[in-house]
Order: structure tokens, then C-alpha cells, then sequence
């Protein structure tokens, strides 16, 4: 045995899936082993590791494996021990026939990284087969006028084995008449010839019976027998000739059997039974005559089996032509079977990753062989895969190729990919076969989840319930398991004192938004906050969207009044001169609504009046006017009731009252005395006169005294307790002021009203402080926002 290998790469490390495309050829080197044939299944061969100068554990650390042409597997590899051994008991003649030396070829394949070493196999041949005659008994005519000398060729006995096993001698057995020679043909086998030492004579013996024994060069030596009949003939002197001593014939490999190969022919000068000829194959071996048969008459040579170039490519045999007095003649047919491309390509498959990780580089896939028995052309192959897959074909060794990815793989573009291999032969026609591969593409992490809007915007009624699902947030992920499994979070809001883990939270699986507790539109009209999604991978990624919530506002809040005031106090008293005429200006309701829109939107209307029809309301603004010219039956004293209502849904309200008091004048000190006045005409309206008389012709100057008094006292007291009102401003009430055309307000108070939606106006002020006192700094900016005021005082 001779090992030649060159030394070992150095040993490195990589994945069983990102193997990095590390090739070389093995320069020529050939590892040699050769064995006897018949050897058991698991016969030791030699140790691989030894002779490959590699570590025990090494072959199985690179992944070693023995590779054979086509699908026959003779030999195993223990990757533990190295060791070689045999995985089926191997028939030299089965495998190489007459072929010498038998040689199987074999590659050693290290997968990390990628290395090819060529190996041979040598059977030896062991004596096995004994020689052996295709005839038991051999028949040969000798005229009885042959001369001393004469050779005779004889029948060979076929051997299986090859070299000093095959058949080396020939002997006769002992007889007076004859000798025998062993002679070589022309391709080296030995042959029998039969030599005459003494003439015959047939009238003495017309015919001699020999043994005759061929002799193998085993040790042992085997012999094989077969009987010699000569027949002692009479004279003839003629012999068939051929005109051609060699005829060469092709023979296509597809040709059908009985089809003819050849007709050979002889003539005989002679006449009678000397002449009539006969054909025959002379010394053939097994092979000529299993596939070859003659016709004795015509000497027809025909196609007696299909013929495979692949298994012979030639015959060569030798044809005899005899007569009928016992001479022969001899001819070659040399036969040439020409190849046909009847054999599809094979591939044989030796590595394959069914499962690439997206985005690795240069990533070897498959690593395979290509073989077609055919020879020229016919063998001669080509590799492709389809021009629009990202992989690459790349010849490693004669006729072994390596697919890798062409670049990085995306598995989001696509996940799989059905790769086939086509292996065509040059040949005609060409054949070709096709092996289909399928490749994963693993996901890997590269993706971030998107939300499918940069921005939401969410809807909330106010004095919604808790956990209120109010809306959802999506993200996708085109990743694949838990690379794409989403989940959501909440991300601190901007504005830090928004407290929005007791406002809102999130679904982690699904994405949907729950108000935690009721909102109100009137503390909270919306807010905004970051909405985070990020994937199950490693490490996670991450994005994130913008949520903002509107607070759609609900009708939970009635109006509420702001004047004339209504805590409880005595209220304000309206006066309102009896000369006033239609359309006079007696006060105005203001009202606001802490709700907006629609629900905020007011409108006033007179609910109860002390004399229906003589006061209305104005529905937009809340104005109170005369509805007619006011006279001297009206009543002193009115109560009005206002409804002020929204219109939301359903519809708030609240009711508010007034008081007017209708006076004659409106002088400052007659105020007091005109209003008690008219308090002790209501009281008592049937003693007026009675009064009048007593108090003229009694006491006239000191009930007008006393009047006076009274009244400054009245005034007084009554503008500390009941003239008070209160508003947005606040501050004390002062006098009571007699307002041509505008009726009379406590002069004290501004009320600046801010009012939303359908209230009319975006922003108006009302009743600002007038005249405190009368003094002149009372008189600014209230006198010019209202001139009416200013010009029924006289200013």
C-alpha cells in the first residue's frame, strides 16, 4: 500500500449552515490501497487518519465521507477511529471482468472547509476459478496424410481469474502419436497446440482418444479437462480459404438483436463432401459466444444479445470454415461497438442545507457529482442552473461542483427557493436530467415593526366609562415567528405632569387603548402621548407612532347664570320709568355654559311674568325689553321668571328671576322715598287718603322730616343688604343709579364672559361698573361703551 496526500489545511471552525467557500484541489495526490478480493463485509482496509496526517477526532470534526462513482458505495469510513473498512464483500471478476489491474476509484470529501482527495482501490485477484472448456469434448480430423510436425491448435479453457491465476499450461495425456504445445496469441492468453510426432495411419487406428488438461498458476494450481476425439480422415488435399483474413466491423451499441454483423465466406477446390463447408467460431471465449451467432451454412454472423459499449468495446474472434474431409481454414472478425448516447447524466449528491439564514454572504448550499458512462462527446457534460436565482455553480474538482448563494438572501422578498439542477451531456441527441432542490430562507431579526400610521387620533365622549376601549394601534412586522410577534407600550408622554398611566393603557398583544377613567372635556380637552412597537427578536427592534386623544365634549353642565346674580342674596331690583316705551332695555340676562358647541349654545325664554305681555325676552341674547309702552295702571312691582337652556342632548336649564320695579323719575335721593312709596301703596292702596289727610292737617313737617330721614336710613340699609350682588369680579354694591332707557343695575360689578360654540359671540363684555358714586373716575371707559348710559344722565 502507498499513501501520498498532502499535509492537512490547518483546522478551523464554522457552522454546519454558514459555511464560508473555502476550495482548493488536491494537486493530482492519490491516496493507493489495494486488498485481496473476497473479502468480508467490514474488512479493515487501512486507517484514513493515519494516512490523511489528521487528528482522531478530526475526520468527524470535518465532516468526512467516501464517495463513489454512481450510487455504489464499496467502502465505509468509522469517523471515530478512521478506520476503512469494507462495506460489501468485492468479486474481482464481477466488477473488472478481464480488466488488469481492477481498480475502484473513490474521493474523500472533508466538508470544513470543502477539501477533495482522489483515492484508488486495487483488487487483487485470488484463485477463485478453475479453468474450464466450453466443450467436454473436442473433435479433430486428421487426414491420414499429414506429416510428422504438423501442429494443430486446439480449444482454450476460459479463467475468470487474471494474471499468474489464469490458465498457464497445457498437457496431453500420454499417446504415441502426438505432443502438446502451449503457444500465446496475440492479447497474451495461452492456447493448446496439438502436435503430430508419428503419421497416422487410418486403416490401422481411425481414431484416438486424449485427455486433454489445462492448468491454472494458482497455489494451489486448478485444472479443468475436456475430452480429444481425432478422427483419422482420408486423403484431402485442398483446405477452405478466405478471401479476407480480417474483417473489421462497427457495430452501433443500439442495435437490435438478430441484426446482422457481418457475412464471412470461404471456398474449397475441392469436390464432393471435401468441398461443402461448414462455419464455425473457433476458440471463443464466454463474452463472443454470448453475444454473437453464426450460421453454419451461410456464415452469418447476427447480434444474439444487445450490445453495451459502456460494459465492451470490442470483440474479437476467430471464424472457421471446414469441409468435409476434415481441413479448415480461419479468419479474424475484429468488432468495433461504436458508442450511442443511451445513458441520461447522473448526479450524485454528497452535502445539501435545506435552511439558509437570511442576509449571510457566500453560503455553500449543496456540494455534488456528475457522471455519465457514455464516452466522446456523449460523456462529455454540462451543469446549469436557471439565470434568475441568486445562487452560483462553481467546478471544484473534475466534474464535482459547489452551489453557493450569489450574495445575501432576503427572506421577506422571498422565503423559498426551488432550485433544479440540469446536467446535460454533448451528445446526440442530448440528454439530460434534472434534480430539484428546495432551500429555506431562516429569518433573521432585520425588520422593525411599522405602525400603518405615523399618527392617530382618537375620539373619547367625556364621563366615559372605565376601561372604555377607545381605539387600536397596528404594526406589522415582516419578519417571521417570534422576529414578528409585536407587542405595544405606552412611551412617556412630552409634557411630564400628564398623568398617563391613570388615563390610558394598552393591550401588549393587540394593540387596542382603554381610557382607565372617566375624562373631562372641561379639565382635559386632549392630550398626546407615544405609542412603542417592538419584536420578539434578538436584540428586539423597535418604532414608535403618535397617539392624540380629543375629549368630545358631553352635556354635563347646565348654564349657569352670572347675572343677575342668584346666590341667595336679596336680589337686585330692576328699575324701569313708566314713560319707558316699547322695546326698552330693562336688563340682560348673562349665562355661560361649561360645556362647547352645540351643547353650549343658549337661548332664553320668559317662563312666568307677574302681567303676561308686558315684558319679553330676546331667545339669542337674553335681553329683557318692554313689549309695550308701560302706563299708570301698570303694576309697581313685577317678577319675571327666565328659563336659560342649551341644546345638548338631552337639553339643560336653569331658571333665574328677576325683579322691576317701574319708578317716575330717577333723581338719586327720590329713589329710596319713591320705592317705599310705592311699597306702602301695595300695602295698603285703600288708605292712601286716609294717610294723606292725617299726615297733611297733623303732622305735615314732621312727617316730612321724618321722610327724609327715613329714607336716607332705608337707602342705606337696603343697599348694604339687599342691593348687594355678587359676580365674577366681586366687590360691594353701591348706589342704585337711574339709567334713562337702560333700567338700573347694582353699579359695582363688571362680568367679562367668555362664550363658546352657538352663544352668539366668541367673547363679549357685559355691565362693566358705572358711576360709582358718581365720581369722576367712574365715568371712563363704561360711558363710552355705553352712550345711552351717558346721555340719560346727562353727561
Amino acid at each position: 500500500m502507498e499513501t501520498l496526500l498532502p499535509k492537512a489545511p490547518q483546522k478551523r471552525q464554522v457552522t454546519a449552515i454558514i459555511i464560508l467557500l473555502l476550495l482548493w484541489e488536491a494537486g493530482g495526490a492519490t491516496i493507493n490501497y489495494s486488498i485481496l478480493e473476497e473479502w468480508e463485509s467490514g474488512s479493515f482496509v487501512a486507517n484514513l487518519a493515519r494516512d490523511l496526517r489528521l487528528g482522531l477526532g478530526e475526520l468527524a470534526a470535518r465532516g468526512a465521507r467516501i464517495l463513489s462513482k454512481g450510487n455504489k458505495q464499496h467502502l465505509q469510513l468509522e469517523q471515530k477511529s478512521g478506520n476503512l473498512l469494507l462495506k460489501e464483500k468485492l468479486d474481482r471478476e464481477e466488477l473488472c471482468g478481464d480488466i488488469d489491474p481492477c481498480i475502484l476509484h473513490f474521493q474523500v470529501l472533508l466538508k470544513n472547509p470543502v477539501q477533495f482527495i482522489q483515492g484508488e482501490l486495487q483488487l487483487q485477484d485470488v484463485n477463485d476459478h478453475a479453468p474450464e472448456f466450453l466443450e467436454n469434448e473436442i473433435l479433430l480430423k486428421i487426414s491420414e496424410s499429414s506429416h510428422p510436425g504438423t501442429a494443430f491448435p486446439l480449444e482454450i479453457a476460459q479463467d475468470l481469474d487474471v494474471g499468474s491465476n489464469t490458465v498457464q499450461n497445457y498437457t496431453i495425456s500420454t499417446n504415441s502419436h502426438f505432443h502438446l504445445s502451449t503457444r500465446n496469441h496475440s492479447d497474451g492468453r495461452k492456447y493448446p497446440e496439438l502436435v503430430l510426432d508419428k503419421a497416422l495411419d487410418r486403416e490401422e487406428q481411425s481414431e484416438h482418444r486424449l485427455t486433454l488438461t489445462a492448468w491454472d498458476g494458482g497455489s494451489p494450481p486448478r485444472t479443468g479437462t475436456s475430452q480429444v476425439l481425432i478422427i483419422v480422415l482420408d486423403i484431402n488435399d485442398n483446405a477452405p480459404e478466405f478471401a479476407q483474413l480480417l474483417h473489421e466491423v462497427h457495430v452501433p451499441e443500439n442495435s437490435a438483436i438478430g441484426s446482422l454483423v457481418i457475412t464471412v465466406s470461404a471456398i474449397d477446390l475441392d469436390s464432393g463432401t471435401h468441398s461443402e463447408l461448414s462455419y464455425s467460431f473457433f476458440q471463443s471465449s464466454n463474452q463472443i459466444v454470448q453475444a454473437f451467432e453464426i450460421n453454419a451454412v451461410t456464415g452469418e454472423i447476427r447480434l444474439k444479445k444487445l450490445l453495451d459499449f459502456e460494459e465492451i468495446r470490442s470483440y474479437r474472434m476467430e471464424i472457421e470454415a471446414s469441409d468435409g474431409g476434415g481441413l479448415s481454414g480461419k479468419c479474424t472478425v475484429a468488432i468495433q461497438v461504436m458508442d450511442v448516447n443511451d445513458n441520461a447524466p447522473e448526479l450524485t449528491m454528497s452535502l445539501l442545507i435545506t435552511e439558509i439564514p437570511e442576509n449571510s454572504p457566500d453560503t455553500v448550499v449543496a456540494i455534488f457529482g456528475i457522471s455519465d458512462p457514455d464516452s466522446g462527446d456523449n460523456g462529455k457534460l454540462t451543469c446549469s442552473i436557471e439565470d434568475h436565482l441568486p445562487f452560483l455553480l462553481k467546478l471544484t474538482v473534475e466534474n464535482y461542483y459547489t452551489l453557493v448563494t450569489e450574495g445575501p438572501l432576503d427572506r421577506e422578498s422571498q422565503a423559498e427557493f426551488n432550485i433544479t439542477i440540469t446536467v446535460t451531456d454533448l451528445g446526440t441527441p442530448r440528454l439530460k436530467s434534472e434534480h430539484s432542490i428546495s432551500v429555506q430562507v431562516a429569518d433573521v431579526n432585520d425588520n422593525a415593526p411599522a405602525f400603518n400610521q405615523s399618527a392617530y387620533t382618537l375620539w373619547v365622549r367625556e364621563n366615559n366609562g372605565p376601561a372604555l376601549h377607545i381605539g387600536s394601534v397596528s404594526a406589522t412586522d415582516p419578519d417571521s415567528g417570534a422576529n414578528a410577534r409585536v407587542t405595544y407600550s405606552l412611551l412617556p408622554p412630552g409634557d411630564a405632569r400628564l398623568p398617563l398611566a391613570s388615563l390610558v393603557s394598552i393591550s401588549a398583544d393587540t394593540g387596542q387603548l382603554f381610557a382607565l377613567r372617566p375624562l373631562d372635556f372641561e379639565a382635559l380637552r386632549a392630550f398626546e402621548f407615544g405609542v412603542g412597537a417592538a419584536d420578539g427578536g434578538s436584540p428586539a427592534l423597535s418604532s414608535r407612532a403618535l397617539v392624540r386623544v380629543q375629549v368630545l365634549d358631553a352635556n354635563d353642565n347646565a348654564p349657569v347664570v352670572l347675572y343677575p346674580p342668584q346666590n341667595g342674596s336679596a336680589p337686585c331690583t330692576e328699575l324701569v320709568p313708566r314713560a319707558a316705551d316699547a322695546g326698552y332695555l330693562v336688563t340682560k340676562v348673562v349665562a355661560v355654559d361649561g360645556d362647547s358647541g352645540q351643547n353650549a349654545w343658549l337661548s332664553y325664554q320668559l317662563l312666568r311674568a307677574t302681567e303676561p305681555g308686558l315684558f319679553g325676552v330676546w331667545a339669542p341674547s337674553g335681553e329683557v325689553r318692554t313689549a309695550r309702552q308701560l302706563s299708570e295702571r301698570d303694576a309697581p312691582r313685577h317678577r319675571l321668571a327666565v328659563l336659560v337652556r342649551d341644546h345638548g342632548e338631552p337639553p339643560l336649564s336653569v331658571t333665574v328671576t328677576l325683579h322691576v320695579l317701574l319708578v317716575d323719575g330717577f333723581s338719586q335721593p327720590h329713589l329710596p322715598r319713591a320705592e317705599a312709596a310705592a311699597e306702602q301703596a301695595r300695602a295698603e292702596p285703600l288708605t292712601v287718603s286716609l294717610v294723606v289727610a292725617l299726615a297733611a292737617v297733623s303732622s305735615l313737617f314732621l312727617l316730612s322730616v321724618l321722610g327724609v330721614v327715613a329714607a336716607r336710613l332705608c337707602a342705606r340699609a337696603r343697599a348694604a343688604s339687599a342691593g348687594v350682588c355678587s359676580g365674577p369680579g366681586g366687590g360691594l354694591a353701591g348706589h342704585l343709579v337711574d339709567v334713562s332707557g337702560g333700567g338700573t343695575l347694582c353699579q359695582a360689578y363688571r362680568y367679562e364672559v367668555c362664550v363658546s360654540g352657538g352663544s352668539g359671540t366668541g367673547e363679549f363684555k357685559f355691565l362693566k361698573p358705572i358711576m360709582s358714586n358718581l365720581q369722576p373716575q367712574s365715568t371712563g371707559k363704561g360711558v363710552e361703551e355705553y352712550p345711552s348710559f351717558r346721555n340719560d344722565l346727562g353727561l
